[in-house]
């Protein structure tokens, strides 16, 4: 595939550019009877936390493609009209593979449609009637520099999925690697083809700073809520939750750098640092075709427990 490589980005390394390559018909093993409840190490504030993720992809990433695709016909340059095809692909099969996850949690009982119907209506809904075009595509490159920080953190030496099911773990291990691959789509878009400019660009990327984990605990209270937690109990694992995402080398502090740096004058993704453990994913992925093979063998080259 021809790269696309926006005239803006020029002076950028081709080493730091991933092909963006849809990996369809994955197994993950998500039906598997034994995937625990609280498959994260048994803690249920982290276990929900991803889980609240998992709900919110579907209706996200058609709020991302459905973004990205009002410019379609605007789009000239054929390596961009390959990355938006390619970049609509893989999140087509990351809609499909939480929906299977989501399945997971049909099956202890939660009302999986009332949680991605509060998403749903919030962004396919009244994101997309409030907001002009421009504005919906810059939440959505706000929106994509969060999901690629995040991956920046799954192969890293702090290993914050060190005790999550393998086969769970796994499927954010791969929905990481095609982050990192499609990370500058809607952002190329946004620039060449919605025309952008940095105020509003900042501005998006502020409101998607609360829109994200204000959804995310939406999410994650209503679910502890569905496994029978208190509000004192919910509070208390609210605490030490909160402490596993901010502390020193927890969760998120590693990203702000990556944060922080959408708001700087010509940032372009590109720019950032590459993916740890991308091409060792690669490698095991291409060898066995089994993305949950891949993981645990990356996180074995990696050094990881």
């Amino acid at each position: 595939m021809t790269h696309h490589r926006p005239p803006s980005t020029a002076a950028l390394g081709e080493g730091a550019i991933h092909p963006i390559v849809p990996r369809e018909n994955l197994q993950f093993r998500l039906d598997d009877p034994d995937i625990p409840v609280y498959w994260m190490g048994g803690d249920a504030f982290q276990s929900r936390f991803w889980d609240a993720l998992s709900v919110i992809f579907p209706p996200g990433e058609r709020f991302f493609m459905d973004c990205v695709r009002d410019y379609r016909e605007q789009v000239k340059d054929p390596g961009l009209l390959q990355d938006i095809k390619n970049f609509t692909r893989q999140e087509a099969q990351h809609s499909m593979v939480h929906r299977q996850d989501n399945d997971r949690l049909r099956r202890q009982g939660v009302n999986v449609g009332a949680l991605t119907a509060y998403v749903d209506d919030m962004l396919n809904k009244r994101y997309r009637a409030k907001h002009g075009r421009a504005y919906n595509l810059a939440i959505t490159a706000a929106l994509e520099h969060f999901t690629s920080i995040i991956a920046h953190s799954l192969f890293d030496q702090r290993d914050v999925m060190r005790q999550g099911d393998p086969r769970v773990r796994a499927m954010y291990a791969w929905h990481a690697i095609e982050e990192v691959e499609h990370k500058a789509v809607a952002y190329d878009v946004m620039q060449g083809q919605a025309r952008v400019g940095y105020l509003k660009r900042a501005v998006a990327m502020v409101h998607a700073t609360f829109l994200f984990p204000k959804t995310i605990f939406v999410i994650q209270r209503r679910l502890m809520i569905h496994d029978g937690f208190s509000l004192r109990q919910r509070m208390g694992l609210m605490l030490k939750g909160l402490w596993w995402l901010f502390k020193p080398g927890g969760l998120l502090q590693p990203m702000l750098r990556y944060y922080w740096t959408y708001y700087k004058p010509g940032y372009h993704p590109w720019q950032e640092t590459r993916q740890p453990g991308y091409e060792r994913w690669l490698q095991a992925f291409g060898a066995s075709g089994d993305p949950v093979h891949a993981s645990e063998r990356t996180r074995a080259d990696l050094g990881l427990a």
